[in-house]
């Protein structure tokens, strides 16, 4: 997942550190690798250039890895970085409850403190939402036992509620305005996306071949960015995408559905009912998965 605004009053400061440690080289020469931990980081910072299958093998290989290292900070760090970086795609179930595993053991090895406003710190968001969105176990910690991670969950829960009631009206690329209250009666993916994310740029074919298949049985794609036009327009034009693209300049549709990293997609049934989300990217075969719930196939 690429982090972007997080609304919703979830400290978003912990998780852009995380990526920015093991993602760029700045960042990397303020913090001491050890020996030990210097090949992780490597590992991390290749995964997106695995094909997926081989992704799957070394992400769950660098979860071991990681579990191994000794209880210091650079330990929760990299749990932490590798959890946000393995839900691009489906690289399996086992290997996604690997990672889990390992963040939550770093977090109970050395646990984080919440915000000075009380919001839970960002491995416990992390948690809260691998439990809620991808159906992870998070033992050793529980919510009974973990306040964070009881408010993170709580917080995840008024946020959908507040997606359910989202209204807004945007305008496409070519000048169309599209009301979302307008749309009852079809299936409406809401996609948010931006040019300079790579899990977004890989999604966007899959979504566009759903799109030519479904859109005669009533399936619309909204893909949302906050991009101004000079930029998004000719990344369109580029890669021949069909699907309408909103453009959301002030951000307020980002900040109406609580968007802290994309991509990141919604699905509604033709009652205007959100029946299922997206943590970050998915393949075709996740993005069916959705559809169908929503009543198409």
């Amino acid at each position: 997942m690429v982090r972007g605004l997080f609304a919703a009053g979830l400290s978003v400061g912990w998780g852009m550190f995380i990526l920015q440690a093991v993602n760029v080289t700045a960042q990397e020469q303020t913090i001491e690798w050890s020996e030990q931990e210097k090949p992780i980081v490597v590992g991390l910072q290749g995964l997106r250039g695995l094909p997926d299958d081989v992704r799957a093998a070394t992400t769950k290989d660098l979860a071991l890895k990681i579990q191994k290292l000794p209880v210091v900070p650079n330990k929760l760090l990299l749990a932490n970085g590798l959890a946000n970086l393995s839900t691009e795609g489906d690289f399996g179930q086992d290997t996604l409850q690997q990672v889990t595993t390992t963040l939550a053991k770093a977090v109970q090895e050395q646990p984080v403190p919440a915000a000075k406003n009380g919001d839970p710190a960002e491995p416990y968001v992390e948690l809260a939402e691998l439990a809620r969105y991808e159906h992870m176990q998070t033992a050793p910690l529980s919510a009974a036992d973990t306040p964070q991670l009881a408010v993170a969950l709580a917080k995840l829960e008024a946020v959908d509620q507040q997606r359910q009631r989202a209204d807004f009206t945007l305008t496409d690329l070519q000048g169309k305005s599209w009301a979302f209250k307008d749309l009852r009666g079809k299936v409406v993916l809401v996609n948010f996306w931006a040019t300079w994310c790579p899990p977004c740029r890989k999604e966007m074919p899959d979504l566009d071949t759903l799109y030519m298949r479904f859109k005669d049985q009533g399936l619309v794609i909204l893909a949302i960015s906050d991009e101004d036009a000079g930029k998004v327009t000719p990344f369109i034009a580029e890669r021949k995408i069909s699907y309408p693209i909103l453009l959301d300049p002030g951000h307020e549709v980002n900040a109406l559905f609580a968007v802290r990293g994309i991509p990141k997609s919604f699905v509604y049934d033709r009652d205007g009912k959100l029946v299922a989300q997206s943590i970050d990217m998915r393949t075709q075969k996740q993005f069916l998965e959705m559809l169908e719930q929503a009543g198409l196939k």
